[in-house]
């Protein structure tokens, strides 16, 4: 296995780029990565404030065990249109921004100290996707993921495709070509074993086969009590590699899961079994820091989407994600629809030729992870060009068989190139802008593609910015919001040619003054930016099994006069309970069931209580005294659920709740979120009031001291320090005074 060492520490950072830099070191402002050259408010934010070019630099020392290896530098991305400088002289460049970077550093490295310089440009330079039009999204500027040095012999394993043909049958096989990297032009002549470990660490299988050239199959057959890989039982398998010759000896390793996917006429099936695709696009941006947030956040984000929203998929809109977050759907069972950079605009011939290339870049770095079932090959939303979408498919297919290609589109009966037909339907809203079709949450598939025959389709962006909704907004809006993605999902499930749906979208997102809120956020999130759910977030999560999580929450703020007219009726409980007893303002006790005539497709509908459920004088009228309402879910009988709506909230309490109660040393960051809440324990929706936030210890906070609540939560990330040693949070209120939190470094933790 290469010897990889991190080099995130220890970076200068300058603004500009003078020729001089790239001679010497200038003593800049010490920086780790990831990092963003720009951090932005959370609102309100200059669009071009990082739009400019930057310079990060570093001294290097070879060390003496690298004599006769192979060093090679590598980013794993950098935004954007980077070059890389050694003592001086370029030894690589880059324009793509989400993929790796690759610089050989063999026989450039002098003794001592060597000068290792990144300029990048955060312009929007319209040579490079997703440039050249207007995106909506920021693309911020900076290293913003990891950065390595791998050292390796001169004669290596590059890499290896992994595929598991036939998983369905009683005996599997593990085919793999190897690519071997050959740097200094020898004669190969050795042997290449593999072997095949389950997760428990036992060994499966191995084989040895003689190596004569840099490409090279092996098969391991025959493989018998194979676990599959699977969203409820991720099973992972590692293929190990080790490559002898008379040069040296090399090893390498991957992990994969073996599995199969198919797109149909009659949907998905993932194994051979049907599944229905319930997901969420997803950006991959926070508050302040913009992209550089490192792993943790990474992985974190894929558990929201997985266990908190109760999502199966997660669309990575609109490029190819950090690869820690895609490990992580591994890990976890989530599938992911990744695709390449862009937003709705097609450059010119250098800008397409650079956006094949996103192509390979995105399959060759990802081929191996089961939770991708689907490369996005089409600019989202972007017109037809036959020529061009024709290549970014044959690519696609030439490089990898075991997935099907897939083209985002907005614009109905566009040409069909892709493997799977895969469409943002915003049909539903459309009737507020005067069409004539009422209210209809999906189009049929046929009058979309323009066909006469079904084609494998898939439903890949709705509501979002039909119906823009933040955390702060009205009871009524909530409810509205709530049902457009109800509607939604009940007639993907209800269709059984359409393989799922993926909403938009997970997060807010802040982005370019053309788009998005008066603030410069789009609000299309079924949570904001610090991944706080609004009620919209339950329409997911309560579409998961209740042996996985009991989900039950009343889709109000709980206060007479929060409506038009008054009252909380009708009263939405997205729950996957069987049913919902409601103790209303002292009436006897009802029982309700989900409304399957409003939503006869979906796993779990909501209960949905109305005026029909009471008398008129049980409801009461304006003016009479507003009571606690109480609802208890229940599963075969037995109550499995509650809430308490008090009538009069009062503000009792300051939650301080970090994502985990430990911190790793180095490279490790961590969510905070510090909510307000009433006597019953329930977010009080409409605090305001602003938080200080001081951090001490092994860790530092990002974006700014003092925090005003939105919808009655803020959040806030810190990252360690690079110390060892426990860290202490201190969140001051004015309501709520001083509290104060330890976390232990994870040395501590056991």
């Amino acid at each position: 296995m290469p010897h990889t060492t991190n080099i995130n520490t220890d970076w200068q950072f300058h603004e500009g780029d003078a020729p001089e830099l790239r001679q010497q070191a200038r003593r800049g402002r010490a920086v780790t990565l990831p990092h963003n050259a720009v951090d932005l408010p959370y609102n309100h934010a200059d669009q071009t404030a990082y739009q400019r070019r930057y310079t990060y630099q570093k001294l290097i020392r070879p060390d003496p065990a690298w004599d006769g290896q192979e060093v090679t530098l590598r980013f794993d991305a950098v935004m954007a249109d980077a070059r890389i400088y050694l003592n001086g002289t370029e030894i690589a460049a880059h324009k793509d921004g989400y993929t790796p970077i690759h610089a050989r550093l063999t026989d450039r490295l002098r003794p001592g100290d060597n000068l290792l310089t990144v300029v990048l440009d955060g312009t929007e330079n319209p040579e490079i996707p997703p440039f050249g039009g207007q995106i909506d999204y920021l693309t911020y500027a900076g290293i913003y993921r990891d950065a390595w040095i791998e050292v390796a012999p001169a004669l290596s394993i590059a890499g290896a495709k992994v595929e598991t043909p036939d998983v369905l049958a009683a005996e599997k096989t593990v085919h793999a070509v190897v690519t071997l990297a050959n740097a200094c032009d020898q004669e190969i002549e050795g042997r290449i074993t593999a072997e095949l470990i389950d997760r428990g660490g036992r060994t499966v299988a191995t084989a040895t086969v003689p190596v004569s050239e840099a490409r090279v199959a092996i098969d391991l057959a025959g493989l018998k009590d194979i676990a599959l890989w699977d969203v409820k039982d991720p099973a992972l398998y590692t293929l190990s590699l080790v490559l002898e010759t008379a040069h040296g000896r090399d090893g390498w390793s991957t992990q994969f899961g073996f599995r199969s996917v198919d797109f149909t006429t009659d949907g998905f099936r993932l194994n051979g079994k049907p599944l229905k695709i319930r997901g969420l696009n997803r950006h991959q941006s926070f508050p302040y820091v913009g992209y550089a947030l490192p792993r943790a956040a990474q992985e974190r984000d894929a558990e929201i989407v997985r266990y908190e929203l109760g999502c199966n998929t997660v669309r990575s809109s609109h490029y190819p994600p950090s690869p820690w977050f895609l490990d992580h759907c591994d890990r976890i069972g989530l599938l992911v629809l990744e695709e390449i950079p862009g937003w709705q605009h097609i450059g010119g011939s250098v800008w397409k030729a650079e956006s094949v290339r996103n192509v390979e870049r995105m399959i060759r770095r990802d081929w191996n992870h089961p939770s991708v079932i689907m490369w996005g090959v089409r600019i989202n939303e972007s017109p037809d060009d036959h020529a061009f979408y024709a290549k970014t498919n044959r690519v696609a297919r030439a490089l990898d068989t075991t997935r099907p290609t897939g083209g985002i589109r907005c614009i109905a009966e566009s040409e069909f190139l892709e493997d799977v037909y895969t469409m943002n339907d915003f049909v539903l809203g459309s009737h507020e802008l005067g069409g004539n079709r009422g209210r209809t949450p999906l189009r049929p598939q046929r009058e979309v593609t323009g066909l006469g025959h079904d084609v494998p389709y898939l439903v890949t962006e709705y509501n979002g910015h039909m119906f823009p909704t933040k955390s702060t907004d009205n009871e009524l809006r909530q409810n509205e919001h709530v049902l457009r993605h109800l509607e939604v999902m009940d007639a993907a499930y209800g269709d059984s040619a359409v393989a799922g749906c993926i909403g938009w979208c997970a997060f807010d997102y802040n982005t370019h003054a053309d788009f998005g809120s008066g603030d410069g956020i789009c609000y299309h999130g079924v949570m904001d930016m610090y991944r706080e759910p609004k009620f919209a977030a339950y329409a997911y999560a309560s579409q998961t099994e209740p042996s996985e999580r009991v989900v039950m929450e009343p889709v109000t703020h709980y206060a007479r006069g929060e409506r038009n007219i008054g009252g909380i009726f009708p009263l939405i409980v997205l729950t996957n309970c069987d049913e919902v007893e409601i103790r209303y303002a002292g009436t006897a006790p009802r029982r309700i069931k989900p409304d399957r005539e409003a939503f006869p497709h979906l796993p779990h509908p909501p209960v949905i209580i109305d005026r029909k459920h009471f008398t008129d004088a049980e409801l009461g009228e304006w003016g009479e005294r507003w009571e606690t309402t109480a609802l208890t879910g229940y599963l075969d009988g037995a109550a499995v659920a509650e809430c308490l709506l008090p009538e009069r909230k009062i503000p009792s309490a300051l939650e301080i709740a970090p994502d985990r109660t430990a911190m790793a040393p180095k490279g490790d960051c961590l969510r905070v979120m510090v909510r307000a809440l009433d006597q019953a324990g329930r977010k009080l929706p409409y605090f305001s009031e602003p938080i200080e936030v001081e951090v001490s210890g092994a860790a530092r906070r990002l974006g700014p001291a003092l925090l005003a609540m939105q919808g009655g939560s803020v959040g806030f990330w810190i990252e360690s320090s690079g110390r060892e040693g426990p860290v202490e949070l201190q969140i001051t209120s004015q309501r709520f005074g001083r509290q104060s939190v330890g976390l232990l470094s994870k040395e501590d933790a056991g």
